[in-house]
């Protein structure tokens, strides 16, 4: 059996870190809750519902500390009652493993928050 997601660490990368392809993309999808890959198989995505700006202000900070500590940033969206998580790998502009390991830790937080 593989190793869990979450249980892997964010890794540097740089422009030669590979891209994952379509077969990889979707298998660490399906390990995942309720992301979506964009069309261009560039990106995944998530909106997390909150019931106010506060609590989604807290979860944007939470997410913060996370992505330091992995050194893996995420593009963050905010507003009144949700966060809407965007990752991608910059350097290579599409999806590495960084993107669903991150993806991963972020639902586990989210999850110890309810």
């Amino acid at each position: 059996m593989s190793e869990k997601l979450d249980s892997k660490k964010c890794e540097p990368c740089t422009g030669n870190t590979p891209k994952l392809n379509q077969v990889e993309i979707t298998k660490y999808l399906s390990e995942l809750d309720d992301w979506t890959v964009n069309n261009e198989q560039e990106m995944i995505f998530k909106k997390y519902k909150f019931k106010s700006f506060k609590q989604a202000l807290n979860f944007t900070n939470i997410i913060g500390e996370l992505a330091e500590s992995e050194g893996h940033h995420p593009d963050i969206s905010l507003g009144w009652g949700y966060v809407l998580v965007m990752l991608h790998t910059h350097a290579i502009k599409g999806l590495s493993l960084n993107d669903f390991v991150l993806a991963s830790k972020i639902d586990i937080l989210n999850n110890s928050k309810n």
